[in-house]
């Protein structure tokens, strides 16, 4: 009976048996695994619950604290005393009372409601200040934020100053930032972030700065203010199979009891039937990569390959304001780009440089422009890098990426196709002024180095690197359809593929390369060379057209209802961008732009400053004034935010898209909502010497009731409205622009600039 009974067993369970323990091992670990799984997500839910609380406890702070002052400044204002001295337009006294006893504030102030001496004494009376003020005035109640003094970011509050329902001043009052900070609960983050903002600006900030850029999702407003607390916590990782904690916890313990069963299964069945299995060990593979070595082509050093340099008289005439620009065939020959790249690869061995980056535009000149320099620069003794065909924000590109901090771009820019230039960067700086004079002068005093052995010369593709640093750093958050006419000039082919890397749907529109530009001139700024985007951005009902010139580092835009951008509404709509993550920044704007960018950027707390036109010009100054961003009206756009500084359309162009996708708005509503003015495009005469011409307006005077601005030329403001002419430095004519409140007032500008304009000479093609 008992053998009966061990055979049945080991006829039923002997094979089953060596099973079992990898069975229970398999449950074990899908039990543990579970287990862990449900404890990390009961951790994180943990810890999400504590940062919430962290960020609630933070606003209530936050809220206390600036309701607190804000009451505090409504309340002084409201006391007899106080009310004696605005009541007498004592506006010191009143200050004086109303910072008795105030603790912790820094500085109090009464400015008086016009705001004129503010105005009149700035930068000293301070951007923020006057931003603060004009906004308490529109709201009429008092207004926190933080703004900057000088370098340092403090926190502000203003209010207006009024007795029996007449505002006087605004009461202003300043606190170091820890008065606010301080307030932000900051305790053991564990792994999180947490961050106090205004707009995109940290005013503070803790934790782990890599999840940032998530921080929106759990952000909660601070009552009364412009203020909000930002939290982020790490990914939260799912559980096995989509589930959720507890459902975890049930399934870990389901497996581990089944995995207990099998177990105890095959401890009770008869050892005599186990079968031992062998268990082969499983093979490794070795492999050994062997690399040769990258084997680089030896640069050709041998200079009697470059074109031949002629005997030729340099016109001085070429060597502009802010880059060396003129005709080929009458000023300008491959004899002459040998000069100038002679004389360049002098200026950098004298600064001890050596390498350089070089590129062109499609011009049909550029390839004889481009080998001229290039045998002028490996004369000096420079190596020279070059990058080929390219627009030229990917020739300043090329000398960031390849380290060399200098670079010539052989273009003619926006010119007609019988032009052709080169704009020079040397140790980081762009050439303008005397240092573009001085090339002449090397030339013409034959100060001119020649190296024993030529320099270097390598050809490098950094295209896919420009596309990769771009999208790397822009994602539009919804698809835009955009048409992109580049005017057959040398952006159309990465113009088009940077839209595309960013998320754009893109439509090319005389995107080959063509330097005979046989469709239209590559000028955005010229209205009429956009007709043809604007039929083509109606036809296809895309959301926006991207117009570049010719050599890619201007801007155009229209909108699918046909508007015309011009680029002083742009720089509104990146000032108000740029100012939200960088309160108080510098923004740069030359003297065509629009009267209304000035208040503008003001009430998004920005520093406006008005420069002379030319991009080397423009760059220059934001490095004096380390400026966040500028722009010109021909539609130049340096971002020194996120980029390197240098006017680059095609980056401009992305960073607009960016904006435009982030807002529910169509783009034609995002433009509607900017402030606007009657204005003309650029207006153009044709005369010899503008220069000349100029100098004699300026002398003449005669704009009474106006503010006059010589920096460029000559602009005249009222307050109704502005007139500006100036002489161009790349071509010989005059520019205008006006703008006026309305059509009468513009009319009457014009009459006022067209009298004086044919007071000097009376023969001028008016074009208004």
């Amino acid at each position: 009976m008992t053998a009966s009974k061990a055979t049945r067993f080991n006829f039923n369970a002997g094979p089953l048996r060596p099973v079992l323990p990898w069975l229970a091992g398999v449950l074990a670990v899908l039990a543990l695994w579970l287990l862990w799984s449900g404890w990390q997500q009961m951790r994180e839910q943990s810890r999400l619950d504590a940062l919430t609380a962290q960020r609630d406890a933070s606003v209530a702070a936050v809220s206390q604290f600036v309701a607190g002052e804000s009451k505090r400044l409504r309340t002084r204002l409201a006391e007899p005393a106080l009310q004696a001295a605005l009541q007498a337009e004592d506006l010191s006294a009143a200050a004086s009372r109303l910072r008795e006893g105030w603790p912790g504030v820094e500085a109090v102030e009464i400015i008086p409601a016009d705001l004129q001496a503010a105005y009149a004494g700035l930068p000293d009376t301070g951007y923020g200040r006057i931003a603060i003020a004009e906004a308490a005035l529109a709201a009429n109640k008092p207004v926190a934020r933080v703004a900057r003094d000088g370098a340092t970011p403090r926190f502000v509050i203003a209010a207006p100053a009024q007795v029996n329902a007449r505002t006087l001043g605004v009461a202003y009052a300043q606190f170091p930032l820890k008065a606010l900070t301080d307030a932000v609960a900051a305790g053991d983050v564990d792994g999180n972030y947490i961050a106090l903002r205004q707009g995109r600006y940290n005013i503070v900030a803790h934790g782990d700065s890599e999840i940032a850029d998530g921080a929106e999702i759990l952000a909660a407003k601070v009552a009364g203010s412009e203020f909000r607390v930002v939290a982020a916590a790490p990914d939260r990782q799912p559980g096995p199979f989509g589930l959720g904690a507890m459902a975890c916890l049930i399934a870990a313990a389901v497996f581990g009891a089944l995995a207990l069963a099998a177990w105890v299964a095959w401890r009770r069945l008869d050892p005599a039937n186990a079968v031992l299995v062998d268990v082969a060990d499983e093979p490794t593979l070795a492999q050994t990569l062997v690399q040769a070595p990258m084997q680089r082509e030896k640069p050709r050093l041998d200079i009697q390959d470059a074109p031949k340099a002629a005997p030729i008289a340099i016109d001085r005439s070429i060597f502009r304001a802010y880059d060396i620009r003129g005709v080929v065939g009458q000023s300008l020959d491959i004899g002459v780009a040998e000069l100038i790249g002679h004389a360049i690869g002098s200026s950098l061995q004298d600064q001890g440089l050596q390498d350089i980056v070089v590129g062109r535009d499609g011009r049909l000149s550029g390839p004889d422009m481009l080998g001229g320099l290039v045998q002028g620069l490996r004369t000096a003794g420079c190596n020279v890098i070059d990058i080929g065909l390219a627009p030229t924000p990917l020739i300043y590109f090329a000398a960031y990426h390849l380290r060399t901090g200098s670079a010539v771009a052989v273009t003619g820019s926006h010119n007609p196709p019988d032009y052709n230039g080169f704009k020079i960067v040397v140790g980081g700086e762009t050439l303008s002024g005397a240092a573009i004079t001085d090339l002449y002068a090397r030339i013409a005093d034959n100060r001119l180095r020649t190296a024993p052995t030529p320099g270097t010369l390598q050809h490098r593709d950094v295209s896919d690197d420009y596309v990769a640093r771009i999208a790397s750093d822009v994602q539009i958050d919804r698809r835009l359809r955009v048409v992109v006419d580049a005017g057959n000039g040398a952006a159309g082919e990465l113009g088009p593929r940077v839209l595309e890397a960013i998320g754009a749907e893109v439509t090319p529109l005389f995107c080959e390369i063509d330097g005979t530009f046989p469709n239209h001139h590559p000028d955005p700024s010229d209205p009429r060379n956009l007709e043809d985007l604007k039929q083509m951005v109606q036809r296809l009902d895309a959301d926006l057209g991207i117009a570049f010139d010719g050599d890619g580092d201007r801007l155009g835009v229209i909108t699918r209802n046909g508007a015309n951008i011009y680029p002083d509404r742009m720089l509104m709509l990146f000032a108000g961008d740029v100012l939200e993550r960088n309160p108080g920044a510098v923004i740069v704007y030359d003297v065509k732009c629009t009267g209304a960018l000035s208040p503008y950027i003001l009430r998004h707390g920005g520093s406006p400053l008005m420069w002379k036109t030319g991009h080397s010009l423009i760059k220059a100054k934001m490095r004096e004034t380390d400026a966040e961003l500028a722009g010109e009206m021909s539609g130049h756009f340096f971002f020194k935010e996120r980029w390197y500084g240098f006017d680059d359309g095609i980056y401009s162009a992305a960073r607009l898209l960016e904006i435009l996708a982030g807002r529910s708005e169509t783009p034609d509503e995002v433009f509607a909502s900017l402030p606007d003015a009657i204005s003309t495009p650029e207006l153009k005469i044709e005369i010899n010497d503008p220069h000349a011409f100029i100098a004699r307006f300026v002398a003449q005077g005669g704009f009474e009731d106006a503010r006059i601005s010589t920096i460029d030329g000559l602009r005249a403001d009222w307050k109704d409205g502005w007139g500006l002419v100036r002489a161009s430095n790349t071509t010989p004519i005059l520019v205008l622009r006006f703008e006026a409140a309305n059509a009468d007032v513009l009319i009457r500008i014009q009459d006022i600039f067209r009298a004086r304009l044919l007071a000097i000479d009376p023969g001028l093609a008016l074009p208004f």
